[in-house]
């Protein structure tokens, strides 16, 4: 089994680095914040944690290829690094703590690339989760720090909590009445959004959440994290990983009653 331990302690440097510039900014009066042509904001924060990682990783790992939410795809070759600078830029913007910089090295395989190491870093939450491949997953301020994570053992769908970002993107899909009849069925519900239901899938403290549109940059380091703690996580196409436009992830046991409710049609 490939030992990652060397690039998932380069992850963590490269977190600590986009923590520091992200916090610098968060909040600031005089914070610059465009639209994108897909109408989603970016702020300089954004361009500038993306910068500082993709400079720190050309001088780490200059044979590595870098796909960044912000400016693209960069080298070639059989590892690549994908970063979401902030996910969760509307929150940012708007002052709410609940973001992170996405950060994960994926390697080519059969299917395509697949992440083998992922960290999630939410600075303002005081949070940290990671992942490598075959090595578990774990949550804590550092490496040397940490507690391992395990999904829960809710097998009921009565019993389980489930998390969502919206309700549009489900309606535009027309998968709105599979939507809410799963939100019928299952104990609880809570809109946290964005990268932190997937963390509270691999803590155990959340049990089903699902998203209809996202990108890889999304999803790449959350999927390692979700199977990593004992997880399942696939597209709505039940796919594996995080190549499918959509995530659905899970504990294990209720993957199939999630699929199956969300893929109703109106």
């Amino acid at each position: 089994m490939p030992d990652y331990h060397d690039d998932l302690r380069l992850a963590h440097v490269l977190a600590d680095a986009a923590d520091a510039a992200t916090m610098a900014r968060f909040k600031a009066l005089d914070l610059k914040v465009e639209t994108k042509p897909d109408m989603t904001p970016v702020s300089e924060a954004d361009k500038a944690a993306e910068e500082l990682i993709r400079g720190q990783l050309q001088r780490a790992r200059p044979r590595d290829a870098i796909l960044g939410e912000e400016y693209g795809i960069e080298g070639t070759g059989p590892r690549r690094w994908v970063i979401d600078p902030i996910d969760g830029t509307k929150n940012y913007v708007r002052g709410v703590p609940v973001w992170a910089t996405l950060i994960s090295l994926m390697e080519a395989a059969e299917g395509g690339y697949q992440p083998v190491v992922g960290v999630v870093s939410a600075p303002a939450l005081g949070r940290r989760w990671w992942a490598a491949k075959g090595h578990g997953a774990y949550t804590g301020r550092s490496l040397t720090s940490a507690s391992r994570m395990h999904v829960s053992k809710v097998s009921t769908l009565s019993d389980a909590s489930f998390a969502y970002s919206s309700l549009g993107g489900w309606e535009e899909q027309g998968r709105l009445n599979g939507f809410l009849d799963l939100t019928r069925e299952v104990w609880r519900t809570r809109a946290y959004g964005d990268f932190w239901p997937y963390m509270m899938v691999a803590e155990g403290s959340v049990d089903l959440c699902a998203e209809p549109e996202l990108s890889l940059w999304d999803m790449a380091a959350t999927a390692v994290v979700v199977t990593e703690a004992g997880g399942t996580f696939t597209g709505l196409d039940g796919r594996p990983g995080p190549h499918s436009g959509n995530a659905a992830a899970s504990n294990g046991l209720l993957h199939d009653e999630l699929l199956g409710y969300l893929n109703e049609r109106n």
